[in-house]
């Protein structure tokens, strides 16, 4: 797997019936390793490690109904009154992040309503908040988990 800019993180990684797969601590099993999950794996260790998220209030690959669309966001951090906090959109490393994967995200986010909002493909980050009147600001990385919230 390709090397991100996420810090290392020790993981397990297992063969099953021919395919890697690799141990998710939030949904508490194997799921097969694919380019974006490996992303998403890096992107959920330095969250809960550097960023200090606590582990059950992050959600991964769940699904939503988008105006009668069924889509699946890949990480949605909630705050302690279970709110969305942060909704992150994961590539892989391969994928560049241009304005099409900024849409895919706000989409999402219209339903979801987090004030904060980020894309990643491990390589490169962007991250900002959705300000009351409707603009986004875009921070140097991913906001800190704000217990007060």
């Amino acid at each position: 797997m390709q090397n991100l800019t996420f810090p290392p993180f020790d993981y397990q990684i297992r063969k099953h019936d021919g395919t890697m797969m690799i141990f998710d601590i939030i949904r508490k099993k194997y799921v097969v390793l694919t380019p974006e999950e490996w992303v998403r794996q890096h992107l959920i260790h330095y969250l809960v490690e550097e960023k200090h998220y606590p582990r059950a209030l992050i959600s991964v690959e769940k699904e939503i109904n988008l105006y009668g669309l069924k889509r699946r966001f890949d990480v949605v951090c909630y705050d302690r009154q279970s709110e969305p906090y942060l909704i992150v959109e994961c590539k892989a490393p391969t994928v560049a992040l241009s304005q099409v994967v900024f849409d895919q995200v706000f989409r999402y986010n219209l339903v979801m309503a987090a004030p904060y909002v980020a894309i990643t493909n491990g390589v490169a980050h962007y991250c900002g908040r959705l300000n009351e009147d409707r603009t986004f600001s875009f921070l140097p990385g991913f906001p800190g988990f704000n217990p007060v919230c």
